[in-house]
């Protein structure tokens, strides 16, 4: 098995803005593994409020190339055991497993699906995100959109706009980053018109949901708050939904395992993104059929997707029946 690695640059289709500050593009690590002429495929983006920088994931990936090349080709959870014991960090440890269950698929002819014996019975639509903006352009945004579902970032708490989102015939949500605080969600998880919302997702900084109740108006989401399986009980009396991302989590792999067990604590559960090219959410996609919400359209806000695989289209998703992810390189 051989490991290569490239660097891109994704452009995005215009500056997004969320609390954390504004960007025009991201960059990311595309992880290559290859072996009797098939290629898989993963991805992990740098994001500066995550920590990551991809200089620092590119020398772990020198360090440990050797370990991972000389691995033989062993079913996909053995081989995530492998990389776990790398201590390679969620965004790397993602990029590797991801592109190991695209090999691996493509090496016995079979979809993720397939291999996992997942049921598509119904794929939930995914939302579109609007980035923070005057509440004025946001809702002119969101008029003028194809898609039918919307999350609309806010950076702090106005009341005003949350009072006009509630007033639009469309299915829409709520994430603020972290940008509210104490006062803000008591306030709103107390209203009655805050259920009209699919959901409201990181109000608060991380480590700050204690003023959160799962039992209120509010269908509060966890983002940065729910990182791996051990936050779930903790969680549990605050939280109605959590938002699963497979770089925070660490891949397909973990992510199977964080779902079953989410759902034995009666959460709800979001399929949510970075902004990907096509390889990254195209792993996302691959889960879809097991969640409530999807938010995976990284890909449709940039520029310049690198890659083909499953797809959305105004919303719609359309996962890929191709063996593995289905991931292609554009050429």
């Amino acid at each position: 098995m051989t490991l290569s690695w490239q660097k891109v640059t994704l452009t995005l289709k215009e500056t997004f803005s969320i609390s954390y500050g504004n960007y025009s593009h991201r960059e990311a690590l595309i992880v290559s593994l290859s072996y009797k002429n098939f290629v898989g495929y993963g991805e992990c983006t740098s994001i500066d409020y995550y920590g990551i920088n991809l200089e620092d994931l590119i020398q772990k990936l020198k360090r440990c190339k050797d370990a991972i090349e000389t691995n033989s080709i062993v079913y996909p959870n053995e081989f995530y055991k492998m990389v776990l014991n790398l201590d390679l960090g969620s965004f790397l440890t993602s990029a590797l497993d991801c592109a190991y269950w695209d090999l691996f698929g493509k090496l016995e002819g079979k979809s993720f699906l397939e291999l996992n014996e997942i049921i598509v019975n119904s794929i939930p639509d995914s939302s579109i995100t609007i980035s923070v903006d005057s509440i004025e352009n946001q809702i002119e945004k969101i008029q003028k959109s194809s898609w039918s579902k919307f999350k609309v970032k806010c950076n702090g708490f106005d009341k005003n706009s949350i009072e006009k989102l509630i007033e639009m015939p469309f299915d829409i949500a709520l994430d603020s980053n972290g940008s509210y605080n104490e006062s803000d969600c008591d306030w709103l998880q107390n209203q009655e018109f805050a259920s009209k919302f699919t959901y409201l997702e990181q109000p608060m900084k991380p480590n700050q949901f204690s003023v959160l109740y799962r039992d209120k108006f509010a269908n509060w989401m966890a983002d940065e708050d729910c990182q791996s399986i051990e936050n779930l009980r903790s969680l549990q009396s605050h939280y109605r939904s959590v938002n699963i991302k497979l770089m925070k989590c660490g891949g397909l792999t973990p992510a199977l395992e964080l779902i079953q067990e989410a759902r034995k604590l009666d959460f709800k559960i979001m399929m949510g993104c970075m902004t990907e090219s096509s390889i990254g959410i195209s792993a996302g996609c691959a889960l879809s059929p097991l969640a409530d919400y999807c938010d995976l359209d990284g890909a449709n806000l940039i520029a310049n997707d690198i890659a083909n695989g499953s797809k959305i289209i105004n919303g719609k998703i359309e996962i890929s029946d191709k063996p593995g992810l289905g991931i292609k390189i554009k050429n």
